[in-house]
């Protein structure tokens, strides 16, 4: 199967290549890959950077105003989704979501380190696919990070998603 390749150009650190995996989670893949194609995430920020953990983004920019798409069904076993079977491992792509299963829209993490304890309960779909992105990942995650009114692990000075676009 072919897999949709993303770039993200991050203003300050480089570019981050990762492919869509929608045999494993159709909807969220084709989600993505809809929104990178409308230019949505153009100008948001990593907004939630936890070293050694992830880093999250897709709904904000660097006001921390709030940038919103539809909620999608959440794509992994424990709501019902055996067949996405992708781990949380270092440069896994999973959608963010509430404590609600289906209420992932644009947000998304990218795992820092592996995290066994979110498989099946996040639905993963794609992955960062070089060394170079890796390490743009790792500059990334250590970030100094605050407080920003009530969010938390917030980078001190913004990290913004200047473009993301569709590979060809």
């Amino acid at each position: 199967m072919e897999h949709t390749k993303i770039v993200f150009e991050v203003a300050g650190f480089g570019s981050i290549k990762a492919e869509l995996y929608p045999e494993k989670a159709p909807v969220s893949a084709a989600n993505f890959k809809k929104l990178v194609g409308e230019g949505f995430f153009d100008g948001l920020i990593f907004h939630r950077v936890i070293e050694g953990f992830m880093i999250q983004g897709g709904g904000y920019d660097a006001e921390m105003n709030h940038r919103d798409a539809d909620t999608i069904v959440g794509e992994f076993a424990m709501n019902g989704h055996p067949e996405n079977d992708l781990l949380h491992t270092r440069g896994t792509l999973s959608m963010a979501r509430t404590n609600m299963p289906n209420s992932a829209s644009s947000q998304f993490f990218i795992m820092h380190k592996d995290a066994p304890h979110l498989d099946g309960a996040y639905a993963a779909f794609g992955r960062v696919t070089d060394e170079d992105s890796l390490s743009v990942v790792d500059k990334i995650a250590a970030v100094p990070t605050g407080r920003f009114g009530y969010f938390t692990d917030v980078p001190r000075e913004p990290v913004v998603i200047t473009r993301a676009y569709i590979e060809e």
